[in-house]
């Protein structure tokens, strides 16, 4: 059952951006950013796939993801800087944030400072609840935007690559599976299971 809803979450990804193009990169990765698990793991090469269709630029999907990071993200700082932590423990599981998940970016947060937010746009499950701590430090949002901003374009440009190269090989890659849009619905269907099940054992432990 939970295999088939995660399907049926890329399945929906991959129908978003094929329709929206730009638009679609930029709402899914606002989604992602506001602590919501589509992953952006899957989002981005996808978009680098109709890359190498000539439907999109590269520069314009990383540009598209980078912004939909900063929308996405500051409903999430201003949640943390308003409600603070009890507020995002009582309603962080909803969206599959653990307490564990929040104590780690405190962590990281209080042992870095505010680059953490650039360097965690970096990281996977963790890009997607820094914010938190950022708006309970109430971290300047100038700052909080820019390095989110940086951050997330190195992060969309690199996965969007990754998927622009795989398109480029699709022919020789065609042995192997038979639609490009089945790899990525796999990966994507693996890469939220790790994720659901990485929450639950947070929870439990």
């Amino acid at each position: 059952m939970l295999e088939k809803i995660m399907a049926a979450i890329v399945t929906w990804i991959i129908g978003v951006i094929s329709t929206m193009g730009y638009g679609g990169v930029v709402l899914l990765m606002a989604i992602e950013s506001a602590c919501i698990p589509l992953p952006s793991e899957i989002i981005m090469p996808f978009a680098g796939f109709l890359v190498s269709r000539g439907e999109l630029t590269l520069w314009g999907i990383a540009l598209a993801g980078a912004i939909g990071c900063v929308l996405g993200s500051i409903p999430a700082y201003y949640l943390g800087m308003y409600g603070g932590r009890p507020l995002v423990e009582k309603y962080g599981k909803y969206v599959l944030i653990s307490k564990k998940d929040l104590d780690m970016a405190d962590r990281w947060f209080a042992s870095y400072g505010e680059i953490i937010i650039f360097i965690a746009r970096l990281l996977p499950a963790v890009r997607t609840f820094i914010a938190f701590p950022a708006g309970v430090a109430r971290m300047n949002i100038t700052r909080f935007i820019a390095y989110t901003f940086a951050g997330s374009l190195i992060w969309c440009w690199v996965l969007g690559y990754i998927g622009m190269k795989t398109g480029e090989h699709w022919e020789d890659l065609k042995v192997y599976f038979h639609e490009s849009h089945y790899v990525i619905a796999a990966l994507g269907v693996v890469f939220l299971a790790w994720y659901v099940r990485r929450h639950f054992k947070n929870e439990q432990s």
